[in-house]
Order: C-alpha cells, then sequence, then structure tokens
C-alpha cells in the first residue's frame, strides 16, 4: 500500500475541498444506464463470466485518474491518493440470504487478474463468514452487484460529515431496450474530492475502456 499525500495548499480543486470538507459535508452519487451489448457477446463468445470482465474494466477505469484514488487519514487530517486501489466484490450465498466480502488485488494485465478474481470468488463461496476487514485495507473500494433488479436509481448514505473519498459502485442486471443491452450503473463519491463532471466521467470512461477492451482482448 503506497500513496503520497497532496498538499492541499496547492491541491487544484483546493476552494471546492475546504467547502466540502468544513462548510458542507456531503457526498453526489449518480445513475445512468450503460451500453454492455458488445461486451456481453464478448463474454458469452469467449466463455468468460460477463461480470468478473466487467469488474476488471471498472477497476481499471477507476486507477487511470487520481481524482478517483482520492483518500482521507482523519488521524493525522490529510488528504493523500492511493498509487493503486482495489475492488472489495462480493459473493451472496442464497441458503443464508447473506454476503461474503471478496478482497480482490487490481492486476493491470487482464488474464491474471481475471484468474485470482475468480479464485477469490470460489474461495469466498465456502464460507459465511461477512469477514469485512476495511482496517487492512484501506486501498480497496466498494464493488457491488445488484443481481435481482435492473434498477433505475440507488442512493448510499453514509453518516452525516463522514469523510469517505472511496468510490462506490453498484451496478444492477442489464435488460434489453430497443435491441441493445443497457445495464444501471451507480457511482457515489464524497462532493469534497468529485463533483458532477468526475462522476459523470467515470460512465464515459466505462463505455469507453468497453469497447477497447472488446478490440483488445
Amino acid at each position: 500500500m503506497n500513496y503520497r499525500i497532496i498538499d492541499k495548499e496547492t491541491y487544484y480543486r483546493k476552494g471546492v475541498y475546504r467547502h466540502f470538507t468544513q462548510d458542507c459535508k456531503c457526498s453526489t452519487s449518480m445513475t445512468a444506464r450503460i451500453d454492455v451489448t458488445a461486451l456481453a457477446a464478448h463474454s458469452k463468445e469467449t466463455g468468460t463470466r460477463f461480470y468478473l470482465n466487467f469488474l476488471y474494466i471498472l477497476s481499471r477505469v477507476l486507477n487511470s485518474r487520481e481524482d478517483y484514488r482520492m483518500a482521507y487519514l482523519w488521524q493525522t487530517d490529510e488528504l493523500i491518493c492511493y498509487d493503486v486501489i482495489h475492488p472489495t466484490q462480493y459473493v451472496f450465498h442464497e441458503d443464508t440470504e447473506t454476503c461474503t466480502p471478496v478482497y480482490t488485488e487490481y492486476r493491470e494485465d487482464y488474464e491474471a487478474f481475471y484468474c485470482h478474481a475468480l479464485e477469490d470468488v470460489e474461495k469466498a463461496k465456502q464460507t459465511r463468514e461477512y469477514g469485512l476487514d476495511a482496517a487492512n485495507h484501506p486501498n480497496w473500494f466498494d464493488a457491488s452487484y445488484i443481481s435481482w433488479l435492473s434498477y433505475d436509481s440507488l442512493n448510499i448514505e453514509l453518516p452525516d460529515g463522514y469523510l469517505y473519498f472511496l468510490p462506490i459502485i453498484n451496478w444492477g442486471k442489464y435488460r434489453e431496450e430497443g435491441g441493445r443491452l443497457l445495464m444501471p450503473v451507480s457511482v457515489r463519491m464524497n462532493h469534497a474530492v468529485a463533483d458532477g463532471y468526475l462522476i459523470a466521467n467515470v460512465f464515459r470512461l466505462l463505455e469507453k475502456e468497453m469497447a477497447d477492451f472488446v478490440r483488445r482482448i
């Protein structure tokens, strides 16, 4: 786990950061549908799991820009940027209707990421423990698939004033609309380090990265 400390006096969002960490502590979230037609077809053709392919693309997107790798150290009142962030995915157990968090390391190499992510999922299926260990996984972002619903909106609430900066990402079932497969994705970030542009940019980057992934792999 490596990070660098951001000088808050020279931070390019200095004024925004001060306002949303002192005057108006709040978060912002956005839900939009993205076209996953090509990724779904590619996953079927290659015999790979759509879910893990999307998780790789999402991790790649969030690691592509420093704004998505920010964190706040309350112990020292420091703004930091991690070198890399990893996805915390979840396994749902049908018998107990509970989830187990799965800490998967992001690897830029797709095949390595896919292999390890799959192993992590299979291992998590063998336990029914919640096993959340955020203290030892500070640079992990939340990536949760809501497989039962193709929803229209979703909002994640955190305690008022809680300066949690890493992205929280949810996505649901894709559904066919006009001959295309559209999937709802929700992005939640703290307003101190992200605004409407930066959140909307996640969706734009996802669409671009999916197109590149299908061509590249």
